[in-house]
């Protein structure tokens, strides 16, 4: 198994952040430091970052999680700010959270150790659909929306892929929307929106491909079924 590969297997980091720690001369296979990302480690082997053993794990764990509003997607945060790490059972505390969901954000965040996995949801090239409930100030016109389904490029420059917009209604000057896109680019729904001068107000991921995030508590969590791990690996 390729050495970055391996890293990422063991929960430590995405597999993009162990080739850092790998061309950074940061890991030792059997006492020797290894920079090369092209390496392969057995089962033997002994693996270390930073002088601290790191073991490949004997299963693979897939986890959902209602993620409310108010919490950092990332392991940890230097302003000690809370973060996803904090609401996850003590025997999960090994997973990594796939891609993210922002400060303001709630709904569906998965979880797995299972690198592979991971990269394929987050990879641009798989254009895993997101799907979100949203609410924005204002009424949001059929004219505008089809604007945004072409793909824009926002205020910040930023260019965003083609998505799809469903009007559900409109109630006192509120606008309920579902969004579905492929790329989930920082804050990407939130800057579409600014655009054409809607604020979100409510942003909530409720389904990343077939798995749906149900009926799940804020705050909580649940092992996927064998159905939803067989799709994942099938993306």
């Amino acid at each position: 198994m390729r050495i970055n590969k391996f890293l990422a297997s063991t929960g430590l980091a995405s597999r993009r952040k162990c080739e850092e720690f790998v061309i950074n001369g940061r890991v030792s296979v059997n006492g020797k430091v290894v920079t090369n990302l092209a390496f392969d480690v057995s089962e033997n082997d002994k693996v270390k970052v930073d002088g601290t053993p790191v073991y490949a794990p004997l299963k693979f764990t897939y986890l959902m999680m209602h993620k409310p509003k108010g919490y950092l997607t990332t392991v940890t945060d230097d302003r000690d700010r809370k973060t996803v790490m904090e609401l996850l059972p003590e025997e999960f505390k090994m997973l990594m959270p796939v891609g993210r969901l922002d400060y303001n954000s709630e709904g569906l965040l998965l979880f797995t150790n299972d690198g592979d996995v991971a990269q394929n949801i987050m990879r641009p090239a798989k254009e895993v659909v997101k799907t979100y409930s949203v609410r924005v100030e204002g009424e949001v016109s059929r004219l505008d929306a089809d604007e945004m389904e072409k793909g824009v490029e926002t205020l910040d420059g930023t260019k965003f892929k083609p998505c799809k917009i469903t009007i559900i209604d409109t109630k006192e000057r509120k606008t309920k929307l579902e969004v579905q896109i492929t790329e989930g680019k920082n804050r990407e729904i939130r800057k579409i929106f600014d655009k054409f001068g809607y604020n979100v107000i409510f942003l909530k991921r409720v389904a990343i491909g077939k798995i749906k995030l149900g009926g799940l508590t804020r705050g909580t969590c649940r092992l996927l079924r064998p159905s939803e791990i067989e799709y994942l690996k099938s993306i």
